[in-house]
């Protein structure tokens, strides 16, 4: 089988370096290319990608700003594979990726499969607690992490398999992002289409951001979910409204304690202090812990906090995803 490697890129010429070396190490004895789309970016990668020419059978790309979905579909038009693997560029791949992805389709073959993703031991201990708040079932039930049902899996974009049987069939992605990875998948099952996780095709997801970026990340996360749920009712889940629920009830509680009843408060209490135990003993560092803490909070009330806006405007008040949240979709 020969695969497509699919990496759209902007602004981030460091990350794709990181990102090519990795993939260069790779022990998959079969063929694949790489597929650079710049999208937009007025800091390119290309020199970037010339010091892989020996190295890899890469090739590159330059298009006008149109979003990761579109600029995804981009490459995979102009991939040479029967398989495409996409990636982001903020992603460390493992040398035996590319094998167990092989093996697992092999074994199980699925038009569309999704992986996990993990922490390398040199991410910054912001990354880390982002990375365990992202990924472990205190928070999301673990979907990023590995544990979530392992059919009907909604695979995330930053690891990503899709046949071009699959890819030719849907369209690919749509404009709406975040939010074109899940779109995608549902597409996809009404097609017929299965999509499945690969738990052990997993990556390292390096996320270089900083709290400011990471709370406006999971608010247009929450923001987006509504959108999905007005388009697809029937794949709707009472764990989309955790975040909103969990964010109302914490300011019942600040009510409720001010009227000295602590009971819920004591609860929210209970709950951080079992993030600040279970991520300092899986990080072996307490100050991770700490920050998971900080990066649970912004997590839960920013996506909590979007979806209770992004509700009220799309399911209440009925009004056009593209006008009530522009910032939400690029143009196709």
């Amino acid at each position: 089988m020969f695969f497509s490697l699919i990496i759209p890129v902007y602004n981030r010429p460091d990350e794709v370096d990181e990102l090519l070396e990795s993939v260069s190490l790779s022990d998959y004895s079969a063929g694949f290319e790489v597929v650079i789309i710049e999208d937009g970016s007025t800091i390119t990668c290309k020199n970037i990608v010339d010091n892989y020419q020996n190295k890899l059978n890469i090739s590159y790309y330059f298009k006008e700003n149109s979003g990761p979905g579109d600029s995804r579909n981009f490459g995979m038009h102009k991939a040479k594979g029967d398989y495409f693997i996409i990636f982001d560029s903020d992603c460390i791949i493992p040398k035996h990726y590319l094998s167990e992805v092989a093996k697992s389709l092999q074994n199980n073959y699925v038009d569309c499969f999704g992986g996990p993703d993990k922490a390398l031991d040199s991410f910054s201990d912001v990354q880390k607690a982002i990375n365990f708040a992202m990924t472990s079932f205190l928070t999301t039930g673990g979907i990023r992490g590995g544990s979530e049902k392992i059919d009907k899996f909604q695979p995330r974009s930053f690891n990503m398999g899709l046949s071009k049987k699959a890819f030719e069939v849907s369209g690919g992605f749509g404009n709406i992002h975040p939010g074109e990875d899940p779109d995608l998948t549902i597409r996809l099952w009404n097609l017929g289409f299965e999509t499945k996780l690969f738990p052990n095709a997993f990556v390292y997801h390096k996320r270089r951001i900083d709290w400011n970026k990471f709370s406006i990340q999971v608010n247009k996360f929450g923001k987006a979910r509504p959108i999905l749920n007005s388009r697809y009712p029937q794949y709707n889940k009472l764990t989309y409204f955790f975040p909103s629920v969990f964010s109302i009830g914490f300011g019942i509680s600040i009510f409720l304690l001010i009227l000295l009843h602590d009971t819920l408060f004591k609860c929210y209490v209970f709950y951080f202090l079992m993030i600040f135990v279970v991520s300092s003993y899986q990080n072996k560092s307490i100050k991770i812990g700490y920050l998971s803490v900080i990066a649970v909070w912004k997590q839960f009330f920013g996506y909590g906090l979007g979806f209770i806006n992004s509700y009220f405007k799309i399911i209440v008040l009925k009004q056009n995803p593209q006008k009530a949240f522009p910032e939400l979709f690029f143009k196709s």
